[in-house]
């Protein structure tokens, strides 16, 4: 179970080029001390001058990506958040690419919840992907088929080619 008093406090940099999208991940994660920003220089500027507990980056429209290089530069959790980049190779880009997990917009309500697993990983120096994924398997499963996870899963281990 998780602790969503962890998140009391704690500094989180929300990004976005959807003024609506920001105030519902202010009204979610209202316990923690928030800084917004709307495009590309200004969330490169305040990761710049400030540091943060986890930063929660739109992919489209704001270079969540390049944002995303930084935010692991300065060794910050991310949380990739994404309506129209929900893809399967967006989803393993993110991951690959250092984030901590990547949610669709569809699931926003439960952004406590994704925000504080991924500092709670970092904390604890996990490596591999947590309760996130487990969370939103069902989700992946529905949008992306049924045997999407056999390839995608970041939990799963990979198979030793043969004679090795």
């Amino acid at each position: 179970m998780h602790d969503l008093a962890m998140l009391e406090g704690k500094k989180v940099l929300l990004v976005d080029d959807e003024p609506d999208i920001l105030d519902m991940l202010s009204e979610e994660l209202e316990m923690c001390e928030l800084y917004r920003a709307r495009d590309f220089e200004s969330a490169k500027q305040i990761m710049e001058k400030e540091r943060f507990d986890c930063v929660v980056l739109d992919i489209m429209g704001v270079q969540g990506y390049e944002l995303l290089q930084i935010a692991t530069s300065f060794k910050i959790p991310a949380v990739m958040l994404t309506a129209h980049a929900l893809s399967p190779e967006n989803f393993i880009r993110s991951i690959r690419s250092g984030a901590h997990c990547y949610v669709p917009k569809d699931k926003i309500i439960d952004i406590c919840f994704f925000v504080w697993d991924a500092i709670r990983a970092h904390k604890q120096q996990e490596k591999e992907p947590s309760q996130w994924f487990e969370k939103l398997k069902s989700f992946f499963k529905k949008k992306f088929g049924r045997n999407w996870t056999e390839a995608h899963d970041p939990n799963r281990k990979p198979e030793k080619p043969p004679g090795s």
